[in-house]
């Protein structure tokens, strides 16, 4: 019986294989059909989120949604002697979350500067010992510092692991139950590495032993959210950060003489700065004027009396917290004006022999804070300090290592990561993209010119397909050589084609809405998404799809120009597997007939129209579509596809025709 219908299968099989037509196999580059996806993936990550309530399809924040906060309390020591930094913290974690935290997750990335860690496309300008924990106390209790030796898939009851790397774990006896609060101690010491051969940002801190610039200085409290639980990726070097907001109380004891700039509002003016550098400070506010608060002829002189003196910063809602120090400072001040909120300060501490680097770096300042103050929020803080040093272009919150030439990015920078807490570990492109998107608009308001994105998006099909570019989608923490690209230069495109389908100020609109629904809370790509569908009123769920998870391109063409009743038939193709809206600029000889308007046209003058089709067109699959003109008897002389080259194309001379 089994023989009989096992005889019985293989003849049913057979003759399902006759009637199935197999594919035939490739034999060319191109290919007739292409399958469009239109959906964007779910990972495990934002099932888990939108099954728990914490985001869901509008884009906002969902009606559970939680973080931890983390507020420091912080006394450090700079011994310029040793280039070290010796501290003491408190970490008050308030566990907002819905679990009950078995362990904590510390972040030690000065261990990068150590000899025998995992690195990036950084180098250290000198090896050190890293971030050196002396002690950690978690709710008064001592956590032994040995390192735990753990067998595969074992978690230790309780201890530590990873104090030489730059993520630690905490393993706690008794877990930090959910919606409660507990206290860590933290002793440590790092010494900030100098010298010519660093590459790379945050990789030199000092000048020599006279100027120091610490940056991830003290160990902080890595990421806990609703995606992943803890963000445990390493610290390699270029990609950044991730953090919790906060409030910070930080005292820096320096030699006397020394000027401290840093994060926050300076709270004990008068027990460091002389009553004239202090008066002088106080009058910053005062007019758009530059202000010299320390000149380079009161270099030393600028504090009260005292071998060391302590200058103590608190700074509330913020995500770190970064410092400059030098006994060389000069030290300037100026005001930006703040829609709805009025006038900031913005300071600026440099060394007398790089001066020349800061003539135009208040003026820059200024305009960014009130730029994009008024394009997307007003600035959230209140103040904002430039800081000179070696690793000028990075940003912090309230502080900007930069000089004048990266002013405005850095300055926008208070607005992502610092305002929108995105996850630049993964996903850098939610910061420098974004950021480096808003620059362009700066810069044409600096210059006093409407911004233009034309052609921006096209450009992209000059490097998709390339090997060595990762998705926007793919962490930015292992994109490598390809790091620049993904994480800086890919957004501004992917931008420039959204505002070709909605228009740019559609997109400014949504995304200031975006920057209000999110202000001090962690976005993630599928929020930044949908957010924008619903604002933008349709579903581009294929638009992120294709930018974000893919390398792919549009690269269109015109075909075929041709003939029929009075009609003509552009033959417009998309060789890419990114589909696009069709564009066509018609530009016809003069004449005294009026143009028949079509319904998707648009006239620019009397003799140029632009006719557009959705995007939809191509969800057959093909990759050929027919544009049928009518606009009347009046004859065409030009057509252009993409005329604004808002679309990624590489070979751009097959998108004109003209007529012979």
């Amino acid at each position: 019986m089994r023989k009989i219908l096992f005889l019985l299968f293989l003849s049913s099989s057979a003759a399902v294989a006759q009637q199935i037509t197999p594919l035939p196999l490739r034999n060319s580059i191109e290919t007739d059909h292409r399958s469009i996806r239109r959906d964007v993936p779910m990972t495990n990550s934002i099932r888990k989120a939108f099954e728990a309530g914490t985001r869901d399809f509008t884009g906002k924040p969902g009606p559970n949604y939680w973080q931890l906060e983390t507020d420091f309390t912080i006394q450090a020591s700079l011994d310029p002697h040793t280039q070290t930094i010796t501290g003491t913290e408190k970490i008050l974690v308030h566990n907002n979350s819905k679990d009950d935290l078995d362990r904590i997750v510390l972040r030690l990335d000065h261990n990068v500067f150590k000899g025998d860690v995992p690195r990036g496309l950084s180098t250290p300008a000198e090896q050190t010992d890293g971030m050196v924990v002396t002690r950690i106390l978690v709710a008064g209790e001592s956590i032994d510092l040995t390192e735990q030796k753990l067998g595969r898939n074992e978690t230790p009851k309780s201890g530590v692991t990873g104090l030489g790397k730059t993520i630690a774990t905490i393993y706690l006896s008794k877990p930090i139950k959910a919606g409660s609060k507990t206290e860590l101690e933290i002793d440590w010491h790092t010494k900030l590495p100098g010298g010519p051969d660093g590459v790379g940002h945050r990789m030199t801190q000092r000048f020599d032993s006279t100027l120091f610039q610490p940056t991830q200085w003290f160990p902080r409290l890595a990421k806990y959210d609703d995606l992943r639980g803890w963000e445990t990726s390493p610290y390699l070097g270029p990609a950044e950060f991730f953090n919790n907001f906060g409030k910070f109380d930080v005292s820096i004891t320096v030699p006397g003489g020394w000027i401290v700039s840093g994060t926050g509002i300076l709270q004990n003016p008068e027990k460091v700065l002389t009553p004239t550098v202090a008066q002088g400070r106080a009058k910053v506010l005062d007019s758009d004027d530059e202000i010299t608060i320390v000149g380079e002829d009161e270099k030393g002189k600028a504090t009260i009396p005292g071998d060391k003196l302590t200058w103590r910063f608190v700074a509330d809602k913020v995500n770190d917290f970064a410092w400059a120090a030098s006994a060389d400072f000069i030290w300037k001040g100026t005001r930006a004006n703040i829609p709805g909120k009025g006038y900031v300060p913005i300071y600026m501490v440099f060394i007398p022999e790089r001066a020349k680097l800061f003539v135009n770096a208040a003026k820059n300042t200024r305009h960014a804070m009130e730029f994009y103050s008024k394009l997307w929020a007003p600035y959230p803080f209140p103040q904002l300090t430039l800081q000179d040093g070696p690793s000028s272009g990075m940003e912090y919150p309230m502080v900007i290592n930069s000089n004048q030439g990266a002013a405005d990015h850095e300055t926008a920078h208070q607005w992502w990561p610092m305002m929108l807490g995105t996850n630049e570990t993964r996903y850098g492109w939610m910061d420098e993209g974004f950021n480096q998107y808003m620059n362009i608009l700066s810069g044409a308001d600096s210059r006093g010119t409407p911004a233009n994105l034309d052609g921006i998006g096209q450009s992209y099909g000059r490097v998709s397909g390339s090997e060595d570019e990762a998705p926007l989608m793919w962490s930015a923490n292992d994109a490598g050589i390809g790091y620049g690209y993904q994480t800086y230069q890919k957004t501004p495109p992917m931008l420039s084609m959204l505002g070709g389908i909605v228009g740019d100020d559609a997109v400014i609109n949504a995304m200031k809405k975006y920057t209000a629904a999110w202000a001090y809370k962690h976005p993630s790509p599928w929020d930044y998404m949908f957010f924008m569908n619903n604002e933008l009123g349709q579903n581009l769920e294929w638009f992120w799809y294709y930018w974000l998870f893919t390398t792919e391109s549009v690269e269109g063409s015109i075909e075929n120009v041709s003939s029929e009743s009075g009609k003509t038939i552009v033959t417009v193709k998309q060789a890419g597997e990114m589909p696009s809206p069709v564009v066509l600029k018609v530009e016809f000889e003069a004449g005294e007939q009026e143009l028949t308007p079509m319904p998707n046209s648009s006239l620019l003058d009397p003799n140029t129209a632009v006719v557009t089709w959705p995007v939809d067109v191509w969800w057959d699959g093909s990759r050929a579509f027919d544009a049928v003109l009518d606009f009347g008897p009046r004859k065409i002389k030009k057509i252009t596809l993409d005329p604004n080259g808002r679309f990624p194309d590489l070979k751009v001379d097959d998108n004109v025709w003209q007529a012979k």
